[in-house]
């Protein structure tokens, strides 16, 4: 459990480092668009098969490019790296998902006094249960949209975050549940 908090919490840090990054390079207007984009640009299979969802099409396999080289942990991201899906496959567990939920949203708030929780709710995607926890970091005038999911393949802990810049919140919101949306897990 501690090893799933410590991969979130370096998720959640590299994609609120993403929202702080002050990058001049690009437009706004090319900012935004990738999070228009749909999650039906390629198919990703973990798990052997347990576990498949779709990305959007301007989003790339990262993992190796972070200094890990674990394997329980998987990171996509677009070109600028604000936009990410981070997968990981934590130790098993008998605890249930809203617990663990609560615990995650307890612990983000006591890093980040400015997060904002928008939900955090059960729901079943595929006949399958999970616990969603939505949330929006702000900081130095970024916004970011962060859909953490929780699951249990195989009795061990699948998280799932998809992190958007949330300039505009309906669009994050609307890209990230296109992504979620697409979890299938045997």
């Amino acid at each position: 459990m501690r090893k799933m908090v410590k991969y979130v919490g370096i998720g959640l840090l590299v994609m609120g480092l993403a929202a702080c990054d002050n990058n001049d390079s690009t437009s706004s207007s090319a900012q935004a668009a990738p999070a228009e984009s749909n999650a039906s640009g390629q198919p990703v299979s973990l798990m052997d098969g347990k576990v498949t969802f779709s990305l959007p099409a301007d989003m790339s396999d990262q993992s190796g490019k972070l200094g890990t080289q674990a394997n329980n942990m998987h990171v996509y991201s677009d070109p600028t790296g604000q936009k990410a899906v981070i997968v990981i496959v934590g130790d098993d567990t008998n605890e249930a998902l809203d617990v663990l939920a609560k615990r995650l949203e307890d612990q983000q708030r006591n890093r980040d006094p400015q997060l904002q929780v928008v939900s955090n709710k059960a729901l079943t995607v595929k006949g399958h249960d999970m616990q969603q926890l939505d949330s929006i970091i702000s900081a130095k005038g970024q916004t970011a949209w962060s859909s953490v999911v929780l699951s249990k393949v195989d009795n061990k802990l699948l998280t799932l975050q998809v992190t958007l810049p949330a300039d505009n919140q309906q669009k994050a919101q609307t890209a990230a549940e296109n992504i979620i949306n697409t979890v299938v897990i045997k």
